[in-house]
Parts: structure tokens; C-alpha cells; sequence
């Protein structure tokens, strides 16, 4: 019997209807692999965090805080296959993020998240720089002679890394997708129709998403021109919600095919 432990996210890291969501994504992705011949083991990240690991073939992970992803570095047994893998859930993390964007090649086609105050009068968002918005209080936006109280604000909450991000015009696109590219869903967020060149789009997002390891992903894109998109956010398996039932399917495939591919090495 092939072994899964279904890692689910803290509530911590699921804020207000983000909880039902995410939940949701994992549950229909598990019934399907069950489906599939697996035997399941739910668990969840405090557990992780506390260093206690079911034994398993397969670790399907959602655990995002940097307390269960670091411990998972070690807990994960060599010849066992995690699906995020740690190591690329931590690198979505706000304050590594930018170096590994930076570092992804070229400059024109994955601009940084981070950018240096400009001086034009733009709004400046100021976000937690460590992981993603836990409250609504984690993602603010302040005119540039604002910053300092926003950083401060930030500080008095125990946040001790922000992220200052340059406010970018256009339409925002919000995506879904998997690595090898068999799923990906986008849509505007605001709506109506928006002129965008989609292939601009998957280059963009495919190559962040490898430039950090991720295989399960979505995010946010700014699109000041049609075809000159700029990553706005980057993250670790969100709910697909509005497209859950095939991503579900798609998942479950993906991984299981990974799994075997792994099996037969």
C-alpha cells in the first residue's frame, strides 16, 4: 500500500474564509488520490512544528510557516518525496524571495518584488517580509512619507522584516498552475475583459515558479503594459477556489505520476 501524510496548513497562514479554501483544495486533492490506491495519514502543521512526522512514502505539504517548513528540511526521509517541497515553500518567503527572483535571469522579463523608493509620489505597499499576509494588517499601502510610521507599525506588532514594494498601474491578473504546466488558470482581478499577452504571462510565472522550486503554485501579476507583466506575489499551493474541482484532479495526477517516476528510479 503506497503511504501519503497530508500536511495541512495552520489556520495561522488561512486567515478568515482562506481556512474553508485551503482546507478544501487539500481535502478534494487527498480524495482523489485515495482514489488512486493511497493510504492517507492527515496531520497538520503544529504537529510538524512540534517534530512529529507519520511515516511515509509521500508528503503532500501545504505547512507554510518557517517553523514546520524548517523542521520538514530534516524530518522528511531522503527516499520519501514531498510535494511543495520545503526548501520551496521557505523560499517564497517574502525577505528570500527577492534574491532568488533577482537571481532567475533576465531583468527585464522577472522584475524583483522589492523595489527602492523612486521619489515620483506612487504608493509604496509595505508587507510582512517574512511569510505571507496573515491579517489584513500584513499588506498596507503609504505614501512615501508614510513608510517609517508603517515600518513602525509593523515593528510594535512583532513583525521584524517588511517587504517596501513600489505600487505598479494596470490591471492585476490573478493565476493558478502546476510546474509541468498540464494545469494553469488565470483571471482578472477586477472584471471585465483585459488586454494582456498570455504568453508573457506563463513565461513570467513558470519561471518564477522554477527559480524557487515551487510545483504547486499561484500568485499575482501587474500588467502596466499588455505585454511587460510584472510579478506582484508568488505563492505556495493557494485554494484555487474559483477552479478547485480540476485542480484537484490536475494535482492528484501530477503528483502520483511524480510519485511513480520516483518509485521506478
Amino acid at each position: 500500500m503506497k503511504r501519503l501524510v497530508a500536511l495541512y496548513r495552520s489556520p495561522t497562514y488561512s486567515p478568515a474564509q482562506h481556512r474553508s479554501n485551503d482546507t478544501a483544495i487539500l481535502d478534494d486533492t487527498i480524495t482523489a488520490m485515495e482514489q488512486r490506491g493511497w493510504r492517507v495519514t492527515r496531520s497538520g502543521e503544529a504537529d510538524v512544528a512540534a517534530g512529529r512526522l507519520p511515516a511515509a512514502d509521500l508528503y503532500v505539504n501545504m505547512c507554510q510557516g518557517p517553523a514546520a517548513s524548517e523542521r520538514l528540511l530534516d524530518l522528511v526521509p531522503v527516499e520519501a518525496l514531498a510535494v511543495n517541497p520545503p526548501e520551496s515553500v521557505l523560499n517564497c518567503h517574502r525577505h528570500r524571495l527577492v534574491g532568488h527572483m533577482a537571481a532567475a535571469g533576465d531583468p527585464d522579463a522577472l522584475l524583483p518584488l522589492v523595489h527602492q523608493l523612486n521619489g515620483d509620489g506612487r504608493p509604496v505597499w509595505v508587507k510582512r517580509g517574512d511569510v505571507h499576509a496573515e491579517t489584513s494588517a500584513d499588506v498596507v499601502a503609504a505614501k512615501e512619507a508614510g513608510v517609517t510610521d508603517a515600518i513602525a507599525t509593523f515593528a510594535r506588532r512583532g513583525v521584524t522584516r517588511v517587504a517596501l514594494q513600489a505600487h505598479v498601474g494596470g490591471p492585476i491578473v490573478k493565476f493558478y498552475a502546476l510546474a509541468d504546466g498540464r494545469f494553469f488558470s488565470w483571471y482578472a482581478a477586477d472584471p471585465g475583459r483585459v488586454d494582456i499577452s498570455e504568453e508573457k504571462l506563463t513565461a513570467l510565472v513558470f519561471a518564477a515558479a522554477r527559480a524557487v522550486g515551487l510545483e504547486v503554485f499561484g500568485g499575482d501579476v501587474a500588467f502596466p503594459e499588455p505585454d511587460a507583466p510584472v510579478l506582484i506575489d508568488l505563492n505556495d499551493w493557494p485554494s484555487f477556489a474559483p477552479v478547485r474541482a480540476a485542480a484537484a484532479a490536475a494535482i492528484a495526477a501530477y503528483i502520483d505520476e511524480k510519485a511513480a517516476i520516483g518509485r521506478q528510479a
